[in-house]
């Protein structure tokens, strides 16, 4: 497949609101995430909530904006993506394995939806590795496209590539992402993640230290 360059968002990023792409319901998004509620009360009191990896017996990874207002305490945020290694037991087995994917690769995204508390999945493709500027991504992150579903709650969630390793972190969507040339494409209502090879150094320095 015919990978795309690297691209600019020009829509601002979304981490609310409804979705893009399809996604179902998925018993095995149980085993891969876990829902993180954090202490911002709705008007049901039920509070707003997001997705968390587990990592180690002792840490989980998740997305900084879901971090921030999160229940457990903050080991460590990423110092400009959209990142954050928050405490948390986990009975884990096995660690989990990461891998960082490319434009074209096929990737399965797990999280929970805050619509209904309930695990989902999506399927899909990275499309091109983009960079974007906001309050939780300042230079030089570079986030992936992928046209996976995507639904608010999903932030933080699991990216996974075909070989059962993790690409990356869920960290939102966008409507449009163009490129700031003519001749290259448009690409419509994306999800993007954080992959792995832009924070594999983090992760190692704030699991070990």
């Amino acid at each position: 497949m015919k990978t795309l360059p690297l691209l600019s968002v020009v829509a601002a990023l979304l981490l609310s609101g409804c979705s893009v792409g399809k996604y179902e319901y998925s018993r095995e998004a149980m085993e891969r995430v876990d829902m993180s509620v954090t202490g911002i009360p709705t008007i049901l009191g039920l509070g707003t909530m997001g997705t968390s990896i587990p990592l180690t017996p002792e840490y989980s990874l998740t997305a900084a904006h879901v971090a921030k207002f999160a229940v457990q305490r903050v080991k460590a945020y990423h110092p400009y993506c959209d990142l954050a290694i928050i405490y948390h037991k986990n009975d884990l087995k096995t660690l989990p394995a990461f891998r960082a994917g490319k434009p074209g690769d096929a990737v399965k995204m797990f999280g929970y939806s805050f619509y209904s508390a309930m695990p989902v999945e999506s399927s899909g493709v990275n499309l091109a590795r983009t960079g974007i500027r906001n309050e939780w991504n300042k230079s030089p992150c570079i986030a992936m496209a992928s046209n996976a579903g995507v639904v608010q709650g999903m932030s933080g969630g699991a990216v996974y590539n075909s070989d059962n390793t993790v690409a990356g972190v869920i960290i939102g969507y966008s409507r449009e992402i163009k490129s700031r040339r003519r001749d290259q494409p448009v690409l419509k209502d994306v999800s993007l993640y954080i992959p792995y090879s832009d924070f594999s150094k983090w992760l190692a320095r704030e699991t070990t230290s």
